[in-house]
């Protein structure tokens, strides 16, 4: 009955949309060319070009894929919520990498060096906060597997976010005295049986945002493992499906529609 309520809520929400907007909607897509130091990075913007006044910015940060398809489609989704999306690129221009060790290669690359990562991560955020359609004061941020971790590093510099996403994030080696910088609301959005991020992993985490008094709040999906956006039983196809819902209800209240 609960997967019945869900795919309901999506289905009607969804036809709102269409009824009153959707003739007028115009989703425009364009990638925009930018600098982090010296490295030349390559970002992808989604927004409604039918919408005139400023509205409010969501940062996306891809996960190990770098920019995929599934990545694209992601930050389309959001943008359909009402919001312009800027996926960010963490990794590089042209650097997609296509087999697990390479991607387990390349994250490792920032796991390793997170001076770099918190860069990366801001630069975008310039980038998304400059747009001339963007609200500068109503941004939110959502990262994806490895840009779980890079989003939590990124709110932890103290940048002026309303709040981030994890989705299935993973939490490992935070300076702990760095939540105390958070300024925004944070929503964990977990796979109870994630092996890669288990739930020891997730409890480090937000004993450290307890003891900084950090406003977040944690959504876990039982049955399911790592990547649940991408199903592969049951259980993952209800996170799946949870997890949307739960996103557009946090942004909305961080971001209003």
């Amino acid at each position: 009955m609960r997967i019945e309520r869900i795919v309901s809520f999506v289905l009607a929400v969804t036809a709102v949309l269409v009824q009153s907007g959707g003739a007028q909607a115009a989703t425009k897509t364009k990638w925009i060319e930018y600098k982090q130091g010296d490295t030349a990075l390559s970002g992808y913007l989604v927004y409604d070009d039918a919408v005139q006044e400023r509205r409010p910015g969501v940062l996306m940060i891809h996960d190990r894929s770098g920019f995929s398809a599934g990545t694209l489609a992601d930050a389309e989704m959001i943008a359909k919520l009402g919001y312009v999306v800027f996926a960010e690129d963490i990794f590089g221009k042209g650097v997609v990498p296509k087999t697990v060790p390479e991607m387990m290669d390349t994250i490792a690359i920032y796991d390793k060096d997170r001076a770099l990562m918190r860069a990366r991560a801001l630069a975008g955020f310039d980038v998304l906060k400059a747009q001339p359609m963007v609200d500068a004061a109503k941004i939110a941020s959502v990262g994806y597997c490895f840009g779980g971790t890079t989003g939590i590093e990124l709110i932890e510099t103290g940048a002026p976010l309303l709040g981030f996403i994890s989705v299935h994030g993973a939490f490992q080696n935070f300076a702990p005295e760095a939540a105390k910088n958070i300024k925004g609301r944070v929503l964990i959005l977990h796979g109870a049986e994630d092996p890669v991020a288990p739930m020891e992993e997730v409890d480090k985490v937000i004993s450290q945002f307890r003891a900084a008094k950090v406003n977040f709040e944690v959504n876990l999906y039982s049955g399911a493992a790592h990547a649940f956006t991408n199903p592969q039983n049951p259980s993952e196809v209800r996170a799946d499906g949870e997890y949307k819902v739960a996103m557009a209800r946090f942004l909305k209240e961080l971001l209003g529609s």
